[in-house]
């Protein structure tokens, strides 16, 4: 009997791809004769879009260098330049109706004398995640075949995006001027419900102060809040949300008579992610033929979707590699502009890496600056399924803990996501197999082995479920222990 299915096709949102680029963007900055040395440099990167075409994808922003100087006399001054660049990733899979979300992250950042300027050499490295609607199709009957219908889990993906704005205003005492700023945004909450999304996270600020004849570091917490709209958060549940800095403003007003500086910090944020709409949908997860055989073509959907959002607060300490040779004729000023390279094995639940920050110093009265880097490692409690999202560095100390030794210490918040799993296996297309020539016993005797159910029996046998489990007899319960036994006796037919 040739089979006539049934199949039941629908559209949905799925992640696409996710793609690593990385791209070079140079300032140059020309002070003249008067400047003997840049300190430190502090990259800001901001998106500027993101929009994608037959394979490929192409992507902008704004990069903005604040460099801290010193001259000839041995004062420090600040220079500020920017530059807009545009990039691409190519992909085979990708298409002009998906929506691409991209991170972008100054990896590594060099600086070198050209001549009598210096030149600015910045890595960006963007992490680009894209979505696209794709089809699924679903055999639900089948006419000549015994299907197993039953509800299946099946996900979608939603995505949103979202900008907000900070505000702070806080005191320094006895500060009189701001060199440099460096700022890094995470996301340590973000729920959905009543047609929103309500975003929580906190902004790690760390500025570059003067004051008087020394130099200072100054660090700042700022926690923030944001609200989405969107239609579809509508059950409430926790989705992976990123955090960006587009635009970044830090104004110091300084009070003589007080010996005050007050502080206005703004920040423009951009917001991104995915939570997923899930449903049921009764679908065939098997079929067979009770006359032959059925070539079936089954598919897999797994997903992951966010589950809850862990934040861990660590504090880390130990010896430091430094680059420039130290000793006790070196004075520490100020450690500045912190971030953090780590790895984490969801195997192990270890955090792996190194915080790297610009040490400024003095030697025999001319300051000089050296890169300095801390390594960790972190054990993080949250399970296999665990995947770290972000990491800010706050509170960097260093001194010298014997002759051209140095030690660090700092405080990590760390933000993480428990990934849920989702599978979903579900018969996509059945067709005709051979046809049985065999005649049936007019005796069979099954001998099921621990654990079968109902299905697998009556799929071995060739026979509905209905009509094994009369065969059975009310004695007989599923799954079964192994030692049964199943005996079908078959009248005879002309």
């Amino acid at each position: 009997m040739s089979i006539k299915a049934e199949y039941q096709t629908e559209s949905y949102v799925k992640k696409i791809t996710q793609i690593s680029s990385q791209s070079v963007v140079e300032c140059r900055f020309s002070f003249g004769d008067g400047v003997s040395e840049i300190l430190a440099v502090c990259p800001q990167v901001s998106p500027a879009g993101c929009e994608v075409s037959s394979g490929r994808v192409n992507y902008g922003g704004r990069l903005v260098c604040t460099a801290v100087y010193a001259d000839v006399n041995g004062k420090l001054g600040r220079a500020q330049k920017g530059a807009e660049f545009t990039h691409f990733a190519d992909d085979a899979c990708l298409a002009p109706a998906q929506t691409a979300f991209c991170n972008l992250s100054c990896e590594r950042c060099s600086v070198r004398r050209d001549g009598s300027s210096f030149l600015v050499t910045a890595v960006i490295s963007a992490q680009i995640e894209v979505y696209g609607p794709a089809e699924r199709t679903c055999l639900v009957s089948a006419e000549g075949a015994v299907c197993r219908t039953e509800p299946v889990r099946m996900l979608s993906a939603i995505t949103f995006s979202g900008e907000s704005e900070v505000e702070d205003d806080f005191e320094a005492a006895g500060v009189d001027d701001i060199l440099m700023h460096d700022a890094k945004a995470i996301v340590t909450d973000c729920r959905l419900g009543a047609g929103e999304i309500r975003i929580s996270g906190e902004i790690y600020l760390s500025l570059l102060a003067v004051r008087g004849e020394e130099q200072v570091a100054l660090d700042r917490v700022i926690p923030y809040s944001a609200e989405i709209l969107c239609d579809d958060a509508i059950v409430p549940c926790r989705a992976l949300c990123r955090a960006q800095i587009k635009d970044i403003n830090v104004a110091a007003q300084v009070n003589e008579d007080r010996g005050r500086c007050s502080v206005n910090f703004s920040a423009q944020l951009a917001f991104y992610g995915e939570f997923y709409e899930e449903r049921e949908v009764y679908a065939a997860t098997d079929a067979f033929r009770t006359d032959g055989e059925a070539d079936l073509r089954f598919c897999s959907e797994r997903t992951v979707k966010c589950g809850d959002i862990k934040v861990y607060s660590e504090r880390v300490s130990g010896a430091c590699s430094v680059k420039a040779k130290i000793d006790y004729g070196c004075t520490f000023r100020v450690a500045l502009a912190p971030r953090a390279e780590c790895t984490y094995s969801a195997d192990t639940g270890m955090l792996e890496g190194g915080v790297s920050f610009i040490l400024i110093y003095a030697r025999s009265g001319e300051v000089h600056s050296t890169e300095v880097t801390l390594p960790f490692s972190v054990k993080l409690n949250g399970g296999e399924n665990l995947t770290v999202t972000e990491v800010a560095v706050n509170g960097i100390s260093v001194r010298q803990r014997a002759e051209g030794e140095c030690e660090a210490e700092a405080t990590l918040k760390i933000t993480a996501a428990v990934l849920e799993p989702v599978t979903c296996t579900y018969v996509a297309e059945i067709g005709d197999g051979e046809d049985s020539n065999s005649q049936p016993c007019a005796v069979t005797v099954l001998i099921p082995g621990g654990g079968e159910t109902l299905w697998s029996a009556a799929k071995r046998l060739k026979m509905t479920p209905e009509e094994v489990a009369s065969a059975c007899g009310a004695e007989v319960s599923f799954p079964l222990k192994g030692d049964e036994r199943i005996v079908i006796y078959r009248p005879k037919t002309e």
